[in-house]
């Protein structure tokens, strides 16, 4: 970019220089009425202050004193309590339309070859020329990159709605507006949260077009490391910018797109801008149908990007091809620690999806969490992952919910847990295991394992006994501190062990689904929201929505910054 300050420009990527002398230029209304309103004057620094040598102004007309239109404050003061303290566009001399982009905050046009500069606090820091009128257009990006970056998004965002002739939707005002604050009070790391599936948001909901205004203000911003659009209809419209937001946003941590419509054009746009993106950890796309043309992608760019940690690939309809290719992948991969892989589309009996992830876990040392839900696993699948387990090191969390393992499926998992010593949570959710397979595991758990801390056996067919056994393996087992057993048959016995838990302070109320209640000198247990992911899908319309007992497996084993 050409620019010159009077003697020099400012250096790319620096902050701009003071002019050499004090400038003195008139300024005028936009509204065509030319009347003359005063001028501008950069402010003295204090060194200048100190030392007397900030000269005198050039021209006699009040200089600072003048009030911006809109209750403003004056030129070269902070703006007063409770207004924005940003300057519209001025032109000098007759009106005219300004180029793309030159209506931001903290700056005025004031020709087609002269802008002003205003810090945050709007203190004036001086005229800038541009060369050529060629140069303005980027004159004006730079200076909205300034303004994204300082805070504005609320107006930033009005702006580009009506420059581009979009609809402006008060909803995402609002979200701005709450995130301006926050910047304000000097906050970082925010998220934007922007879910479709808020109450707060009355129905209202993101689009393609919608999330393209999102992205370019977001683009400069530092503030932000987080955004949060699920449940919205963003489709592969959407995905487009949000490929071109990974390439272009270098702060961005964490970006959630679950359910948005994104098919496999989408999954290809998003996974390739991922080759070169350096610093997005974790990409939820559960419920985006993009299939195993989308997957195939995700799974090539895990053998090029070296950042991402988490990958949330969940209800995608993966096809056997595409979880081939990511167990293939993932056996050089070191980045990934956590994984979902829930609710593939297989056909055929022979469990070749376990076969191979297995095959991972016994060369891949770097995965933390792995989900392998609804993946039709039986007991020989099982078998082939308790194989890999033996020789595995590093996985803590293990999700094999929504299968069909029975009781010979759990021996081989109460065989391992008796010398593995990584898993911290294992989800068993509704499976078959019945009351010999809740003894396998209590067994195991009494006598021989110390490092497992919570176990799911929701809706697995167990009676009194082997859910009692359970309840007494937490006697003996200091470690085990959560425990899920709803939707299995209870017995008074069953009610009273788990009630005697509870009330000596051994299972905390938070850490397990159930809760003793009395009736006519009878002993039940109702049921709580508590559990592993009890919000993966939904957050909830009073409380915390990642709250620790509502979500233990992933606190317990933590990866990455978010859900």
């Amino acid at each position: 970019m050409e620019l010159s300050q009077k003697q020099a420009g400012p250096a790319s990527g620096s902050p701009l220089p003071a002019p050499s002398r004090t400038p003195t230029l008139a300024w005028a209304a936009a509204d065509g009425s030319g009347k003359k309103q005063g001028s501008l004057r950069r402010q003295p620094s204090p060194e200048e202050t100190r030392e007397g040598r900030h000269g005198q102004a050039e021209s006699s007309e009040q200089t600072w004193g003048q009030r911006l239109p809109g209750g403003r404050g004056p030129l070269g003061t902070p703006a007063e309590p409770g207004t924005s303290g940003r300057p519209q566009t001025w032109l000098r001399g007759q009106p005219q339309a300004p180029a793309v982009g030159a209506r931001f905050s903290r700056w005025v046009v004031l020709n087609s070859s002269v802008c002003v500069a205003f810090s945050v606090s709007m203190h004036y820091l001086g005229p800038f020329f541009v060369k050529s009128p060629e140069n303005r257009a980027q004159y004006c990006i730079y200076f909205s990159k300034v303004s994204a970056s300082i805070g504005g998004l609320q107006e930033y965002y009005n702006d580009l709605c009506m420059e581009k002739s979009k609809e402006i939707k008060p909803f995402i005002l609002q979200i701005l507006q709450e995130v301006d604050e926050e910047i304000e009070k000097g906050s970082v790391g925010i998220t934007l949260n922007i879910a479709g599936n808020s109450r707060s948001l009355s129905g209202e909901r993101v689009t393609g077009e919608d999330f393209w205004i999102l992205c370019r203000v977001l683009k400069n911003n530092s503030y932000i490391n987080g955004l949060d659009v699920r449940y919205n209809l963003l489709s592969d419209v959407g995905a487009y910018y949000a490929a071109k937001l990974l390439q272009k946003q270098h702060n961005l941590i964490y970006l959630n797109l679950m359910f948005n419509d994104i098919g496999p054009e989408g999954g290809e746009l998003i996974a390739k801008a991922l080759h070169k993106n350096r610093t997005l950890k974790h990409l939820r796309m559960t419920g985006n149908k993009i299939e195993n043309k989308g997957g195939m992608f995700f799974a090539a760019m895990l053998q090029i990007n070296s950042s991402l940690e988490k990958l949330d690939l969940g209800d995608c309809d993966l096809g056997m091809q595409s979880v081939i290719a990511f167990a293939t992948v993932l056996t050089q991969n070191r980045t990934i620690k956590g994984l979902n892989l829930n609710r593939p589309i297989l056909y055929g009996e022979q469990e070749e999806s376990t076969v191979h992830l297995g095959h991972m876990l016994k060369e891949n040392q770097c995965l933390v969490e792995l989900h392998m839900c609804k993946h039709d696993i039986k007991n020989c699948g099982m078998k082939q992952l308790c194989d890999a387990l033996y020789l595995n090191r590093s996985l803590q969390y293990l999700d094999i919910s929504c299968n069909k393992i029975t009781q010979d499926g759990m021996k081989c998992l109460a065989d391992v847990l008796k010398s593995n010593t990584t898993l911290e949570v294992i989800d068993l959710s509704f499976n078959r295991m019945e009351n010999a397979g809740a003894n396998y595991l209590s067994d195991a758990l009494a006598s021989h394992n110390r490092t497992l801390k919570a176990l799911s056996v929701v809706s697995n067919n167990i009676e009194g006994k082997g859910l009692v056994a359970l309840s007494q393996s937490m006697k003996t087992n200091p470690t085990l501190s959560h425990i899920y057993i709803w939707g299995n048959k209870f017995d008074e016995a069953t009610c009273v062990a788990y009630s005697d838990l509870i009330h000596t302070g051994r299972l905390k109320s938070d850490n397990t689904d159930v809760e003793p209640f009395v009736v006519d000198g009878h002993m039940y247990l109702a049921e709580v929201s508590n559990g592993l992911k009890r919000h993966y899908y939904w957050t909830p319309g009073y409380g915390e929505a990642c709250s620790p007992s509502s979500n233990a497996g992933f606190s317990l084993a933590p990866v990455g910054q978010h859900l």
